[in-house]
């Protein structure tokens, strides 16, 4: 049954050899010094674009980057050398092209004019924090990486593959917040990368896997795959824990959120005209805003007794109103 998924996802017809992957994929294969100064160039190019575009919210510029971002190679070449169990150097050039994008979205974000909001900014706050369909995305991009690189016939989706396996923009992001000192942010984007990469490469190992492109013993047969396969589970082990536990994270913050709203509502029951317009957080302190034609709110005292038992203690909640005037209601238990 393997063969055969095998066979019709990768027809023995159209599959490249392990040469012909090797030379597309290793940075030191062939006319090295060439495909080296390539990626090199390309990579600061991208770095730049994309750095452009996330200090300026522009979704197109951001696009442009991955277009051009050549760190797909190197990621795919890591997967290719787990699966041939060997060394290919390809580790090197995705660790130090990260470190070179993040250097450069720093000294974009410190030469250019600080004229942007990193809360309400869509290429940052979307990059911060991922969860686990950030992770089934990576993965399934992981596998339409390594079938366009595998198979001859597909090169027209390569085009596509680069947008959706770019990790530039994320690396952009977090040079952009550690130079804004939201060490936070750079945190989550950081995370993103770092779970993205992971899964990129356990997919790719799956497919050359299942491909057979490894070493073969002195009889002629095939290596054993058992440490590719451990490899395989344990990167699904890294990527899976951060990102399953951050989904957790967000579904609890989220539902929160729900409540503290439900709450406001029925604490406002009896002021005329008040009504909740919005509740936004960050981490676990809430703050809602509220739309009143005027008079005075209810005890705070009485929000923070109706959320007792529904949101953890420690809960912190703030009550903004349009008339200009902010009521700090406190920490829920507290």
């Amino acid at each position: 049954m393997t063969g055969r998924i095998r066979d019709f996802v990768l027809p023995e017809s159209q599959r490249r050899t392990l040469d012909e992957l090797t030379d597309d994929l290793d940075l030191h294969a062939g006319d090295g010094r060439a495909k080296r100064s390539a990626f090199w160039i390309m990579l600061t190019l991208s770095a730049c674009i994309a750095s452009a575009g996330v200090i300026g919210d522009s979704t197109a510029t951001v696009i442009g980057a991955m277009i051009v971002a050549p760190l797909s190679t190197p990621i795919m070449g890591v997967a290719l050398g787990v699966a041939k169990r060997r060394r290919t150097g390809s580790l090197r050039y995705v660790v130090g092209g990260a470190l070179w994008v993040i250097l450069l979205g720093v000294l974009f974000s410190l030469l250019l004019p600080d004229t942007f909001q990193l809360a309400t900014n869509s290429q940052i706050s979307g990059r911060t924090s991922p969860g686990l369909p950030d992770l089934v995305a990576a993965v399934a991009t992981g596998l339409a990486g390594a079938i366009a690189y595998s198979r001859r016939d597909v090169a027209t989706v390569l085009p596509g593959v680069a947008i959706a396996i770019s990790l530039v923009p994320p690396l952009a992001v977090v040079g952009v917040c550690l130079g804004e000192g939201a060490f936070t942010f750079a945190a989550g984007a950081l995370l993103l990368f770092v779970s993205n990469l992971l899964a990129l490469v356990l997919a790719g190992t799956i497919v050359y896997a299942a491909l057979r492109y490894s070493e073969r013993r002195e009889d002629g047969e095939p290596a054993s795959l058992r440490r590719a396969y451990l490899a395989i589970g344990g990167l699904f082990a890294v990527v899976a824990v951060p990102l399953v536990a951050n989904t957790v994270a967000t579904a609890l913050l989220s539902s929160w959120g729900v409540t503290v709203r439900d709450a406001t509502e029925d604490w406002l029951a009896d002021v005329p005209g008040a009504t909740v317009t919005d509740v936004t957080h960050e981490f676990v302190d809430y703050t809602v805003d509220v739309r009143v034609a005027g008079g005075e709110l209810p005890p705070a005292q009485d929000l923070l007794d109706s959320l007792e038992g529904r949101v953890p203690n420690g809960v912190l909640v703030t009550v903004r109103t349009t008339v200009g005037s902010t009521l700090e209601v406190g920490a829920v238990g507290g």
